[in-house]
């Protein structure tokens, strides 16, 4: 189980998940899904609208939406990628969720993320405070397209 690599990922439209099962490719790793228990609709992701789903949970910072599905066996894990789309500037507040239900004492942690209009941000270190001081931080990167080559360059930076 020597550096065993998951890519988990939270995908509202389906972009942030075809990068991250390329990721899962090419280093080799397995592929999680991060579910919501509620599915989020169209309507839920209107951010323009600020009574949809996905604005009134981005403006409560305490807000943890359920993920769906069987909980993973992390500890046989060293590393772990997590791929997001960046919603407000930061991660969902479901990549939160994911964070704090899981011990990632001793382990890499390497945000990536997805965005039609904004890079990586203050979205990876944000996400610090969901984790345990001794968990070993990669910089967070943007990547929209599935794009090998570029994700290889990536992989030999971070791992």
């Amino acid at each position: 189980m020597a550096n065993k690599k998951l890519v988990a990922v939270f995908s509202a439209s389906g972009v942030t998940k075809r990068v991250g099962e390329e990721i899962a490719r090419i280093a080799g790793a397995d592929f999680y899904e991060i579910v919501p228990k509620e599915i989020y609709t169209s309507a839920d992701l209107d951010w323009m609208n600020k009574k949809s789903r996905s604005s009134v949970e981005m403006n409560d910072s305490s807000a943890r939406p359920e993920i769906a599905g069987d909980a993973l066996n992390m500890a046989s894990y060293d590393t772990v990628i997590v791929g997001f789309p960046i919603w407000w500037g930061v991660a969902p507040r479901i990549i939160d969720t994911f964070l704090e239900n899981y011990d990632f004492s001793g382990k890499k942690v390497i945000p990536f993320c997805t965005s039609g209009g904004s890079g990586v941000g203050r979205s990876d270190t944000a996400l610090h405070k969901d984790v345990s001081d001794d968990v070993k931080w990669a910089k967070g990167k943007q990547i929209n397209r599935p794009n090998e080559a570029e994700i290889r360059h990536w992989l030999d930076e971070v791992l």
